[in-house]
């Protein structure tokens, strides 16, 4: 039992080092060399968990193995556009002008039902209004819409706007944050008095709590104390 512990936890520490080290992108969307390799590090870190008999590192240096070839296909790509052409392929205009593009749409094997899909989920109803959608490597969707159909902005509008800043968490689910709070140049006892002034005991007594730099406060009382 302690040794399928300890090489579930050492598997594990791997995998968690390999992915922190591929980088936040394989968190989200992934391009074709990096989905399979996801898919080949999950696949190969299983079978030792699966069968003791397996040497742990039958599983640990496959997945190192693999890093490296993920770091140095990321290396190439970032250095030669024609290598990442080569291995992500390129973007695809699927509308140009309002206008489905049906050749790409054959190409790329995206059926006109998905296609209504994907712009339901940008809250778009009339193709007519996109200047352009682009099926990204990654399998994204984006959307351009013509200028006339995009929405106004105030500086279009020559409209003075302030910017409140970025609003730094002082309580995260009833823990005080003193590096937040320190951030925003306040103390405990300054805490405390705006807790007060809510009606409110102790910081455990909230869920959420944050200060932007305009001094303006977001305040959630937590629901399990109400």
């Amino acid at each position: 039992m302690a040794i399928i512990f300890l090489r579930t936890i050492i598997i594990f520490l791997a995998l968690l080092t390999a992915m922190r080290l591929m980088g936040k992108r394989q968190l989200g969307e992934l391009e074709l060399s990096e989905l399979v390799i996801t898919v080949l590090i999950s696949d190969i870190a299983a079978h030792p968990l699966q069968d003791i008999g397996i040497p742990l590192m039958n599983g640990v240096l496959p997945i190192i193995i693999l890093l490296c070839c993920e770091l140095i296909i990321s290396g190439i790509m970032v250095k030669s556009t024609r290598a990442k052409e080569l291995l992500c392929g390129k973007p695809s205009f699927l509308i140009i002008d309002g206008v489905i593009n049906q050749e790409q749409m054959k190409k790329n094997r995206f059926t006109p039902d998905e296609l209504a899909e994907e712009l339901r989920n940008q809250s778009v109803l009339d193709i007519s209004k996109i200047k352009y959608a682009i099926l990204e490597t990654d399998g994204n969707l984006n959307i351009v819409l013509f200028p006339s159909e995009r929405p106004v902005t105030a500086g279009q509008l020559q409209l003075e706007t302030s910017d409140s800043g970025y609003p730094v968490i002082v309580i995260n689910n009833g823990q005080i944050m003193k590096k937040n709070l320190s951030l925003i140049e306040k103390d405990e006892k300054w805490l405390q008095k705006e807790l007060t002034a809510r009606k409110v005991k102790s910081p455990k007594d909230v869920y959420l709590m944050s200060v932007n730099e305009a001094g303006q406060i977001y305040f959630a009382k937590s629901e399990d104390k109400k």
